[in-house]
């Protein structure tokens, strides 16, 4: 039958051209949940992109959220470099960059191992147009706050990414 998925919701604060509200799903049956909402952290573009292991940009992700694209690697392997740099959560984007509608359920693999940090899900799209933004302005992060609470936000306020369908 049909699942109805769980959301969970950031802002980026900067750069301002992706200033929006965007849509994730946490992990199915690993990693933990945010019991803390962090008003201004950076969301880190991992290098490598797929984080299957060293990242050349670690210290970076310290105390941080990791951006990491899907691919290489299992989900929980990917969540588990980023917990193992010091991140405090891992936001995985689609590596189809034209999936702006499809959620796919991260489960864990057949490894037996654990994570403790937030892992979520995003769109393709929503991935690649953060990583081309700050490409563009050529900045190392982008600043978010996360989790955001919509139910508090008006309608007319909540500023949606204009590539997606709500």
């Amino acid at each position: 039958g049909l699942r109805i998925h769980e959301y969970l919701y950031f802002q980026v604060l900067s750069p301002g051209d992706i200033r929006y509200i965007f849509t994730a799903t946490p992990a199915k049956d690993f990693g933990g949940v945010f019991n803390t909402r962090y008003e201004q952290i950076h969301l880190v573009p991992a290098d490598p992109p797929e984080a299957c292991g060293e990242l050349n940009n670690g210290v970076f992700i310290q105390d941080q959220i990791a951006l990491v694209e899907r691919g290489g690697c299992s989900f929980l392997s990917k969540t588990r470099v980023i917990q193992e740099h010091g991140g405090r959560a891992v936001i995985i984007a689609d590596n189809a960059y034209d999936n702006d509608s499809f959620y796919i359920e991260m489960v864990q693999d057949s490894s037996r191992r654990t994570a403790d940090i937030p892992a979520l899900f995003l769109l393709g799209r929503d991935g690649y147009m953060i990583r081309r933004s700050l490409e563009q302005h050529g900045l190392p992060w982008a600043v978010i706050s996360i989790p955001v609470n919509v139910t508090s936000i008006p309608t007319y306020e909540m500023m949606q990414p204009p590539w997606t369908f709500w």
